[in-house]
């Protein structure tokens, strides 16, 4: 996805993540599983405007800022500004537990 000349590049892992919770969430309704799903990519979509609005990754060891993240219905998604690039690292549920990396 290219928007304001800014590329939003999705990670392999942030790729399967997503799939298995929508997998997950379909389970019990498809209905929210998509909602959840065109949320979060919705979200993503909108750090293009703001790249920095988040604030930088606490779980990213040496992290030099460019690592951020944000909640929403209670997954966490890392990313990192590249400055014409942002990349979609992980996403992961609130109650996993903090994994650094």
């Amino acid at each position: 996805m290219v928007t304001n000349n800014i590329e939003i590049v999705w990670t392999t892992p942030a790729k399967k993540q997503l799939r298995e919770i929508f997998e997950y969430i379909r389970i019990e309704s498809v209905q929210n599983a998509i909602k959840v799903v065109n949320d979060l990519t919705d979200a993503v979509g909108n750090i293009v405007q703001h790249p920095e609005k988040y604030k930088p990754d606490q779980y990213k060891k040496d992290n030099d800022g460019t690592y951020r993240a944000f909640e929403k219905h209670h997954f966490r998604v890392s990313y990192r500004n590249e400055n014409e690039i942002i990349r979609i690292l992980r996403i992961r549920h609130t109650k996993m537990n903090p994994k650094k990396y």
